[in-house]
Parts: structure tokens; C-alpha cells; sequence
């Protein structure tokens, strides 16, 4: 029912893209999406490259005074440090023999452990694997929140609010039990870390800081949270319907997502089914979300709750070895202007994905070319229900 498509290279002019399937009449303001994409700027332990961009969106198609109008939308997202490399990212031929010289300067032979460097290059043919990093980079995931701001701001038409908040950084873990999703919203907002937990967002902000001094990079964990979510999204009855089976590809599509869990994930392996199982009470309540609102493919009713992790940052101030690709001797790997640490900002891009599963899921459930119109459906499908859709509430 939902589609989308990004273009566009990190250090190219800009970044495009178009999501297609937005029922007509959802209001979208660009002032919600610039202030998610300056969320996915920020957080404790981004690199130089966040002092440069200042990411606003352009909306281009799809929008007419503030509301969809059931066409495609396209949404551009210009890069400021496209100045500083119009020459050597230019889509045209080089003038001349010097300005070759000077592209050919920037070229990357020495392949990053961790990234995309080496395995792009083999699969493309690419020597210069610049044509292989410009795209596999993080700066791509700028539409990606974008495109996930529109999907929230459709949500929100039901009532339906996403979280994402850092649960683990550098070893360091967080306690957030007992908070409600928008409490752990307004802790999240005031830690530099997007941690809702004071005490270990300062222990966080501390391990960046020595990670930097030694030239290392960390990784973490973010938990994304929707509530309240409606049950019968997604289906048992195929397997690319089903819900979890569509947020962890959504999640373990973002650069650097190694691993993604549902409610209480890889830990319900080491535990008896009786410490596993969401116990179903008389008004069909839960007390408590150990499933993570998901049951057979099909959203249940409870909270939604997915966590994912990230790798540590490929690129190195104290690079790994490697071997340039023009000489085929031993040498460090190659060193671009990075970050020591993006799980905040990655959190912010998970949430834009399951935004985006969840509105496609929506959709796909009540239909509808207007909002009116799905809006129709949703309310009737609830008033067939014998109970509502809970609030808020963690993994249990």
C-alpha cells in the first residue's frame, strides 16, 4: 500500500525522495519533519561533517497547503558540503587533465574494515571505491527520517505515537522500568544521548568521550516504542505480511543494524514459557508485553516494542589494517570524516522505519484513497473490538 524510494550520494548536491501510496488529505507540516531530521543530526558523539549541514526539507510534490492530495510526494534534502566536493562528486567528465588529478586525489583504495567498502567494490567493479561509500553511507538515512516524519504525522491522525530512545551505549545499559512511553519521550529529549535514563546517559556521554581520546568508535542499543496500535496488523497468512518479519527488515536495513529483537527478544530463548508468555486476563487485558505487541505476525493491542544493534562506526582515528586495492600491499584502512558515535541519531532513523511499517501496515488493514475515508474504517473495525488498544507500557 506504501512505497518509498531514495536517491542521491553523501556528498553529492542532494538527497531525493518519493513515497507513494499517502491517502489524500493527511496534514504534513515541514516543520515536523525538519525537526526530526535535526534529531538525527544530533545526539552526544557526531562527527564534523553535522557542523556543516543544517538538513531542512523541501516538499516538492504531493503537498498542497499543508495537506496530501493522494499523489506521489518527493521530498529533497539539499547537502551543504556538496560546495566542497562539486568537483571531485560532479556527475560530468573531468574539464581537463588537472581537475582528473585532482578527483583521483580523493579516491579510496584502502578499504574500512566494517564498511561497505570492499564488498561494494567487488560486486560494482569499482577501483575507486568512493563509488561504493557515497551511497553506502549513513547520510542516505536524512530522506529515510523524512519520509518516516510524513508516515508519523499519518499516524497521528490515529492517535498512534513512535518513541526511540538508547537503552545501551559502549556497555553502558539503561533502566527505564515502569515509565510510560511519553515519560521516557521527555527524559529521551532531555539527555544528550536520547537516554532516559539521567544517570546512565551521563556514563554514556563519558564512554564517548574516552572511545574519541583512544581513536575508537562505539555502538549501543535503541528501543522503539508505538502505542496504542490497533491489533490485526500485519497476518500469520504469509510470510513477507508479517509485522515483525517487516520491522526487522526495516530496522536491520539501516547502516550498522546487526541485530533486532521484539518485545523481550533473544532473551525469551534463555527462559522457561512461563516467564515467556503475555498471560491473558478477563477483559482480554495483558499484564504484561513480553511478546512486544506482537503475536503470529499480527499486531495484539499492546505497545509495539522493537529494539535494535548497532556496530560500532566502521571508520577508525586509529584505522585497522587493510590493503590498498592499487598496490595490493599491507596498509591502514582508509580514514573519512566520521562520527565516534551515531546510535542517538540512529535511533531517530528507527523510528522513522517503523513509522513507515507501521503506516504501511495501517493502510494495508483499512484502506482508503482520503483520510476520511481509512479514518471510516479504523473507527469502525475498533468499535468491533471488545476491548481498546492499550495505551502505553514497556516489554514487561
Amino acid at each position: 500500500m506504501l512505497r518509498y524510494l531514495t536517491a542521491g550520494e553523501s556528498h553529492g548536491p542532494a538527497l531525493l525522495g518519493i513515497l507513494e501510496g499517502m491517502p489524500a488529505g493527511v496534514p504534513v507540516l515541514p516543520e515536523h519533519i525538519d525537526r526530526e531530521l535535526a534529531r538525527r543530526q544530533g545526539g552526544y558523539g557526531r562527527g564534523g561533517r553535522m557542523r556543516i549541514e543544517r538538513d531542512a526539507v523541501e516538499l516538492l510534490t504531493g503537498v498542497r497547503h499543508g495537506l496530501t492530495l493522494g499523489s506521489p510526494i518527493a521530498l529533497l534534502i539539499r547537502n551543504r558540503d556538496w560546495e566542497n566536493w562539486r568537483e571531485v562528486m560532479s556527475p560530468l567528465p573531468p574539464a581537463d587533465e588537472a581537475a582528473r588529478a585532482r578527483a583521483g586525489a580523493r579516491a579510496l583504495t584502502r578499504p574500512r574494515p566494517g564498511h561497505g567498502d570492499l564488498a561494494g567494490g567487488l560486486k560494482y567493479g569499482h577501483r575507486d571505491l568512493r563509488n561504493v561509500l557515497e551511497r553506502a553511507s549513513a547520510r542516505e538515512t536524512a530522506m529515510r527520517v523524512a519520509i518516516g516524519a510524513v508516515c508519523q504525522q499519518f499516524l497521528a491522525q490515529f492517535g498512534i505515537a513512535v518513541v526511540a530512545h538508547v537503552v545501551s551505549l559502549g556497555g553502558v545499559e539503561a533502566d527505564v522500568a515502569g515509565l510510560a512511553p511519553e515519560e521516557i519521550a521527555a527524559r529521551a529529549a532531555s539527555s544528550p544521548v536520547y537516554c532516559a535514563d539521567p544517570a546512565a546517559s551521563e556514563r554514556m556521554t563519558e564512554a564517548i568521550d574516552r572511545a574519541r581520546r583512544e581513536g575508537d568508535t562505539l555502538g549501543g542499543v535503541f528501543e522503539v516504542i508505538a502505542a496504542p496500535v490497533p491489533p490485526g496488523l500485519g497476518s500469520h497468512v504469509a510470510a513477507d505480511r508479517r509485522l515483525d518479519a517487516r520491522l526487522a527488515a526495516a530496522l536491520m536495513s539501516i547502516p550498522a543494524i546487526k541485530g533486532v529483537e521484539v518485545g523481550i527478544g533473544f532473551r525469551a530463548a534463555h527462559l522457561p514459557g512461563s516467564q515467556v508468555h503475555d498471560e491473558i486476563l478477563p477483559g482480554l487485558v495483558r499484564p504484561t508485553n513480553r511478546a512486544g505487541g506482537v503475536e503470529a505476525g499480527i499486531s495484539n493491542g499492546q505497545p509495539v516494542v522493537v529494539r535494535a544493534a548497532m556496530k560500532p562506526i566502521a571508520t577508525l582515528m586509529k584505522p585497522l589494517r587493510s590493503v590498498d586495492l592499487a598496490t595490493g600491499e599491507e596498509a591502514p584502512a582508509g580514514v573519512e570524516r566520521s562520527d565516534v558515535c551515531a546510535v542517538p541519531a540512529a535511533s531517530v532513523v528507527g523510528q522513522a522505519a517503523v513509522a513507515f511499517v507501521l503506516a504501511d501496515a495501517l493502510l494495508e488493514k483499512f484502506g482508503g484513497d482520503s483520510l476520511q475515508e481509512t479514518r471510516r474504517n479504523f473507527d469502525a473495525y475498533l468499535e468491533t473490538l471488545p476491548w481498546r488498544p492499550a495505551p502505553g507500557g514497556g516489554k514487561g
